[in-house]
């Protein structure tokens, strides 16, 4: 025990020992330690100060726009509540539209049915279609129309006559008066007639181009009408009658149309006419002067057999002139003979206006007149803003034949495809020099677009629309 005892206590004292001996050195490691601790604890504080203000910075950014996008959307906060009433609100208006769009379909087939009953008794044409009237006759002259029209009235009168064309199907009685009946009877019969005929006789003399079916539905509308508001008395308006009226109206339009065709025809007559009569005059003109030259220069002749030197000289040069003069004359007068004489001699021409109907359409027509440019220059009156270009200009012995080739390759491109006097074709040039070269590959074509009081027009315009855009900009704002 003593043993034990003494060797704790040596060991103490040597550790006193080692302590004492050893203090220094430990103590400065010990603090050198704790320096190089404290000094990397204080570069972490530094740095996570800094990460601390940046995440403050960052969390006031967060928060400011949060706060902004609570208030901006603080009815929508809640995104499930908002969704489920955003798609009850979508199937309920979707259902509404749906029933507005049925609802919207009946009351437009509503509306649009009236509208064409409406129609039937209106001249505006936007109120109704206008489809393309088929003739039911085909009589040459506007006689032979009215002539018919003569004929179907004397049928309706006759069917009045006879007591066919509305009828009673019952035989009636008043107070047990047969008599009385048949009065009553024969009052509606007068008034149906009267209602009937006033409503044909309407539509008959107000019938045109644009509205002929628009007048057949409306007497179709008024027997339709009028038989049933009869129903219960049983006068009825016999077929045939309503068929009799139905041709009346049919054959009023195209007496009408018939009468413009004719007017029309005769028009071309006359201008035809007036060519040729021009034709005529100017041969005797020519004759005339011609035999005037040849009397001078038979004077100047025989004036000559009598002179010499320079007096000679001098007529013997008014010969020559009086000669060249005569010759001129002679071609002049053989070439106006011989389209007079000749009916088919004449000219065709090509010829456009591009400020009056736009590019690509040219008028192919035809005249007999000595000088041609004068049709064109007719052409180009008070009718059309600006004056034709000429294109080609074809003399032809059979100027009729050789427009009608050249027309009946653009048949399908006429402008006007109803009255074929309107000879204006929706091509190009090359197309008709195409055609034109294979029945004359000598024929010259101008191809250039004069048009320049059309063009003239364009820049005064456009000087206008410049200066005016000009005075639109202030110099100072």
């Amino acid at each position: 025990m003593k043993d034990k005892s003494l060797a704790v206590k040596v060991i103490a004292v040597l550790a006193i020992l080692l302590i004492t001996i050893y203090m220094p050195a430990l103590l400065v490691f010990v603090v050198g330690y704790l320096a190089y601790q404290l000094k990397k604890a204080i570069n972490e504080l530094t740095i996570l100060r800094q990460q601390h203000d940046e995440l403050v910075l960052s969390h006031s950014n967060l928060s400011q726009k949060y706060t902004e996008f609570t208030n901006k959307y603080s009815k929508v906060i809640d995104i499930d509540s908002a969704a489920d009433e955003a798609r009850q609100e979508v199937l309920s208006i979707k259902q509404n539209i749906e029933e507005l769009q049925s609802s919207y379909k009946q009351k437009r087939s509503v509306y649009d049915d009236l509208l064409n009953h409406i129609a039937i008794y209106d001249e505006r044409l936007e109120y109704a279609e206008m489809g393309m009237y088929e003739p039911h006759f085909d009589f040459d002259t506007s006689e032979a129309y009215r002539d018919k029209i003569k004929e179907v009235r004397a049928k309706q009168k006759e069917m009045i006559k006879e007591k066919s064309a509305i009828t009673c199907s019952i035989e009636w009685e008043v107070s047990g008066s047969k008599a009385e009946g048949r009065k009553m009877t024969n009052r509606a019969i007068r008034l149906t007639a009267r209602a009937f005929n006033n409503e044909c006789d309407a539509a008959i003399a107000n019938v045109t181009w644009n509205n002929v079916e628009r007048m057949e539905k409306r007497i179709l509308k008024a027997h339709e009408a009028i038989n049933k508001m009869n129903e219960t008395n049983k006068v009825v308006i016999s077929p045939y009658y309503l068929q009799l009226k139905l041709n009346e109206l049919r054959l009023a339009y195209e007496y009408k149309e018939k009468r413009q065709i004719e007017k029309e025809e005769q028009a071309e007559l006359r201008r035809q006419e007036r060519e040729e009569e021009q034709l005529r005059k100017e041969a005797q003109r020519a004759l005339a002067e011609e035999e005037k030259l040849q009397a001078l220069l038979s004077k100047v002749q025989e004036k000559a057999s009598h002179s010499e030197g320079s007096e000679l000289e001098r007529l013997q040069a008014e010969i020559a002139k009086l000669g060249d003069e005569l010759k001129e004359m002679q071609r002049v007068h053989d070439r106006v003979k011989a389209m007079a004489e000749q009916t088919k001699l004449g000219y065709v021409y090509v010829i456009s206006n591009i400020g009056s109907f736009g590019e690509n359409v040219y008028k192919i027509g035809m005249t007999r007149r000595l000088e041609p440019m004068d049709r064109v220059k007719e052409l180009g009156d008070a009718s059309v803003p600006f004056y034709f270009d000429v294109h080609a200009m074809i003399f032809s012995e059979d100027a009729p034949a050789l427009e009608a080739q050249i027309q009946r390759e653009f048949a399908d491109r006429r402008l006007n495809l109803v009255n074929y006097r309107k000879e204006y074709f929706n091509v190009t040039l090359d197309e008709i020099k195409e055609k034109v070269w294979e029945l004359n590959p000598d024929v010259e074509f101008i191809d250039d677009i004069e048009a320049r009081e059309y063009k003239e027009s364009l820049e005064i315009r456009s000087k206008k629309d410049r200066a005016l855009k000009q005075s639109d900009m202030p110099e100072h704002i």
